[in-house]
């Protein structure tokens, strides 16, 4: 069936390409292991928060918004993407980031302050509060005569569901989603693990999504998901309900914390740089990578299945972690 798209602006080089890893074998034997290069959206645009941004940024458009405002880590991929997108469509930028200011601006961070983006940083206490923080900040711009549209943490809501749901559709025009029986992705703020649910229930697409946790646990995306896909059906009338039982999360990857390293997902990124000369971040992209490898090489993923990892981006922010990365 047609499904019934909300309005969206053009931001990201789609479709983006599928290629399989050639050099690193994950089992012994099998069939492919797929990587969709979500992380080839654009350039400065790169990564999976471009399809999201469509849709948000296409509503804040036809809002007549002047600002946006969002929020996230120092590194965050969603920040920075939002105030190059902004930017690029005459609109300021606020985010609130996580943490203290550092002492050099690197990253994503650099492309911020580059955009021209307004960065307020708060504690992880205040970020904690981050809907009420960001929503008092829209009533003081708006008391200031300004137009403000709130992005939640990843763009991840009812709306920039859909940008995953396009993706499952650009799967299907490229001929994989009748092979492939897998998809993992990383799992942060749960906006594209819930798309990819509600995509594949619209869409009447067989496949298995495996969620990997990049921080808090399983409980957590379960739920978060749910109340996502409850937000879609509030919201546009379409989808069934997901329960929280149906989403498959793997946890055990998120190490020391969010956005904290250790010695085998560094070992990883090495490897697959060297390898297969691509990059992936040690916030997302590699935890996922090494959870879809442990499954693969213990069987729990039968040998036949074609697996895909969606590469989900986060290139920039591999520069502020030169020192783990460059290390022997």
């Amino acid at each position: 069936m047609a499904l019934p798209y909300p309005s969206r602006v053009s931001l990201g080089c789609f479709p983006t390409r599928i290629e399989p890893f050639s050099r690193i074998r994950f089992r012994p034997r099998g069939a492919p292991v797929w990587v969709k290069r979500d992380d080839l959206t654009g350039a400065d645009l790169t990564g999976n928060k471009v399809r999201k941004l469509e849709f948000l940024l296409a509503d804040a458009l036809q809002q007549r918004a002047d600002v946006v405002i969002t929020c996230g880590g120092i590194q965050s991929n969603h920040c920075r993407a939002t105030a190059i997108a902004a930017r690029k469509l005459g609109m300021d930028a606020v985010l609130f980031l996580r943490g203290q200011p550092p002492d050099s601006a690197d990253g994503n961070l650099l492309l911020d302050r580059l955009v021209r983006a307004r960065l307020v940083f708060i504690t992880p206490e205040e970020y904690g509060r981050r809907a009420e923080i960001m929503a008092a900040e829209a009533t003081r711009l708006a008391d200031k005569g300004r137009r403000p549209y709130l992005i939640p943490e990843g763009g991840s809501n009812a709306l920039g569901a859909w940008g995953y749901i396009a993706m499952l559709e650009e799967l299907v025009g490229q001929g994989f989603a009748d092979r492939i029986r897998h998809i993992f992705c990383a799992a942060g703020s749960a906006g594209t693990l819930a798309g990819l649910h509600l995509g594949c229930r619209l869409l009447r697409l067989p496949l298995r999504l495996w969620g990997v946790a990049v921080c808090n646990d399983e409980a957590y995306f379960q739920d978060r998901v749910a109340e996502i896909s409850r937000e879609f059906r509030d919201r546009f009338g379409v989808g069934d309900l997901l329960r929280p039982k149906e989403i498959r999360v793997v946890e055990g990857y998120v190490g020391p914390g969010y956005a904290k390293t250790y010695p085998r997902l560094i070992e990883l990124i090495q490897r697959v740089a060297a390898e297969e000369g691509l990059f992936l971040d040690p916030v997302y992209t590699g935890k996922t990578l090494l959870a879809m490898g442990d499954l693969l090489a213990d069987g729990t993923i039968p040998p036949e299945e074609e697996v895909l990892f969606l590469h989900t981006g986060g290139i920039f922010s591999l520069f502020a972690y030169r020192d783990v990365l460059t290390s022997p």
